[in-house]
């Protein structure tokens, strides 16, 4: 009875076996095919994001997270966390170790961070790697040696617009506006007569200084008297402007910050890196 009934159950069974291993083997093949896939678009979203860039310069530049904000100019100011490496891993400079971000003016930094910075957008993290001639070049600087390319991992949290010059660049549209080579600023609001003085001649002149937003810091009208001076012992915007008066000028002054007090500013009068505005009448050449 055993071997009878051994018989037929054998040849049901091993069919149904044999379907449902061919059912989950093809289910297997599927699986791994959309494991393969998935992996495969991983790979080339993480081989898209990391994709190497060289700009004409040299920089090469890796996009870790790709911002959302505001890019900056050469002019600007940034907020940043940064780490620093040289091409074997040794670290010279971390704001991550300090535990707090830098602020600094883009354009009073190597050539590299001023390039690169400039390609990211606020919220983006990117990886640089920066050729010597970009650097610190031939001298090397610190800890870092001579000819040494560098790697710095960046991440770019504001951007700091520089008014003072924002605001000279619409200046220069309006009317009667001229500018220097240096991008000193002026108007002629009445033209003078007299002698115009040299660079190291003493002018006695009437003056008043504002900051680009209206708030006056200065001003000879308000104490009442004219004010003595040599022209070789003011800021280079006075210096320059000056000369291009005539006794009797009345002139407007519009100067830069690298013309005036620049990131120094002058304590509890003109902050860093403003750009200021003067109405000066030069009343004689001494």
């Amino acid at each position: 009875m055993n071997a009878l009934l051994n018989t037929p159950i054998k040849k049901i069974v091993k069919p149904a076996i044999s379907v449902i291993l061919s059912v989950i083997f093809a289910l297997f093949i599927s699986a791994c095919s959309d494991k393969e896939q998935e992996n495969q678009v991983k790979e080339q979203d993480v081989s898209s994001e990391n994709e190497i860039h060289t700009t004409e310069s040299g920089l090469k530049y890796e996009i870790l997270t790709a911002g959302s904000g505001a890019s900056p100019t050469a002019d600007d100011s940034v907020t940043v966390h940064y780490e620093g490496t040289l091409m074997d891993g040794t670290k010279f400079d971390s704001s991550y170790d300090r535990g707090e971000t830098i602020t600094f003016p883009l354009n009073r930094v190597i050539k590299g961070w001023t390039e690169g910075v400039q390609l990211m957008k606020e919220g983006a993290k990117y990886k640089f790697t920066i050729p010597s001639e970009l650097a610190y070049g031939e001298q090397g600087g610190g800890s870092i040696p001579p000819n040494s390319d560098l790697i710095f991992i960046v991440e770019l949290f504001k951007v700091e617009v520089d008014e003072g010059k924002e605001f000279l660049k619409q200046n220069l549209q309006k009317s009667g506006i001229k500018v220097t080579d240096s991008g000193l600023q002026y108007k002629v609001l009445l033209e003078g007569t007299g002698k115009s003085p040299g660079a190291t001649d003493r002018v006695t002149v009437h003056y008043e200084g504002t900051l680009i937003d209206g708030t006056k810091f200065d001003s000879s009208y308000d104490r009442g008297e004219p004010i003595d001076f040599g022209l070789n012992q003011v800021i280079r915007g006075w210096t320059e402007g000056l000369q291009l008066m005539k006794e009797g000028a009345k002139y407007k002054l519009f100067i830069p910050s690298d013309l005036a007090y620049g990131p120094q500013g002058s304590p509890g009068a003109i902050p860093p890196n403003a750009a200021l505005i003067f109405t000066v009448e030069l009343i004689r050449v001494n």
